[in-house]
């Protein structure tokens, strides 16, 4: 790959923040990584590692971190790596700051509560001028940090965009490939999340590797039919944005929602989990919500999702619900 002296900002100190940043600069790009928390700032600041989100990966010192979010608004590009529901106070809190012409690219996944619109849509409410890629594929934070041959869809409409985002993220081991389809990446990247809980639920269960993969090739089906709805295509979620995160998240327990799921499926409260991870676990907990309500807007019959919500929102027991699913009538696959 071409070197390159892109100026990069990223919002988001989290494990997937700070690892963009650490791809950007890999790429040779100049980067500056913002975020409010002042542990998060410290232990990049003193020790090259963040300590809470990403240990045992180290930080370039030509990386710099700041909590001033302007530093970040006067670059070539924007990143947004912020949990799904902070992503509008985070775009209000920019917009004051951000010229029009500059890029953002999401890396936030997620159906935001209440208004059940795409993260993009969230966005281009708010700062309507701004041109927006989503990047979004299989990818853990941590083995993309340490460098370990992974690839990713970079999703949008406009062509030198791309081309720039390529040579500023991109390399020989972080591989970006393009789709035009924002609306199936974008659903692909939020409702893989909710398939993973029912993984989890069922390997937490004991159920066996049998109804993973049934739930994985189901839930596909599901996620199928919401981004046909929206206006999505199914082409896309047959690549890395669609399948290949869906496969990723539903495969490991590294994955937060899968583990999330396996907590469930054991026994343990979702009170108690949650006050255990904090927000490291509400990103598939929120779009269990989001998209439960967005599917039943469109008329689309996801019943995978739909007793992941039951379970998490109306409270009816793991058993009963896994029962109820037992107890559906035989369809055609494609249905």
């Amino acid at each position: 790959m071409e070197s390159n002296n892109y100026r990069v900002g990223v919002i988001g100190g989290g494990a997937w923040g700070t690892a963009l940043s650490i791809l950007c600069n890999r790429a040779g790009s100049s980067v500056t990584l913002c975020t409010r928390n002042a542990n998060v700032i410290q232990s990049i600041t003193e020790r090259r590692t963040n300590e809470i989100y990403l240990p045992s990966v180290f930080i370039d010192p030509n990386i710099a971190v700041s909590d001033q979010v302007a530093e970040v608004c006067r670059g070539d590009i924007l990143v947004m790596a912020v949990p799904s529901h902070t992503l509008r106070s985070a775009c209000i809190a920019i917009s004051d700051l951000l010229p029009v012409d500059l890029p953002i690219v999401l890396a936030s996944k997620g159906i935001e509560r209440g208004s059940l619109m795409l993260m993009s849509e969230v966005v281009k409410s708010i700062l309507p001028n701004n041109p927006v890629a989503i990047i979004s594929g299989p990818n853990f934070a941590d083995e993309v940090a340490k460098g370990l041959p992974t690839a990713t869809v970079i999703s949008c409409t406009d062509g030198e965009l791309w081309d720039m985002l390529m040579y500023a993220i991109g390399g020989r081991l972080f591989r970006p490939y393009l789709t035009t389809d924002m609306i199936g990446t974008q659903i692909g990247g939020a409702v893989k999340n909710v398939i993973a809980i029912a993984c989890g639920i069922a390997v937490g269960k004991g159920f066996g590797e049998n109804a993973r993969a049934a739930i994985v090739t189901r839930g596909f089906a599901e996620i199928a039919r919401l981004t046909i709805a929206k206006g999505g295509k199914y082409e896309t979620l047959m690549g890395l944005s669609g399948l290949g995160d869906l496969i990723l998240t539903c495969g490991s327990t590294k994955s937060r929602n899968m583990s999330f799921g396996l907590a469930l499926g054991q026994g343990k409260s979702k009170e108690e989990i949650l006050g255990q991870r904090g927000r490291t676990a509400t990103e598939g907990y929120v779009a269990a919500e989001s998209v439960s309500k967005l599917a039943r807007k469109f008329g689309v019959s996801m019943p995978i999702c739909d007793a992941v919500y039951r379970i998490l929102y109306d409270n009816i027991p793991v058993d009963q619900v896994v029962e109820e699913l037992l107890e559906r009538p035989f369809v055609g696959e494609g249905v």
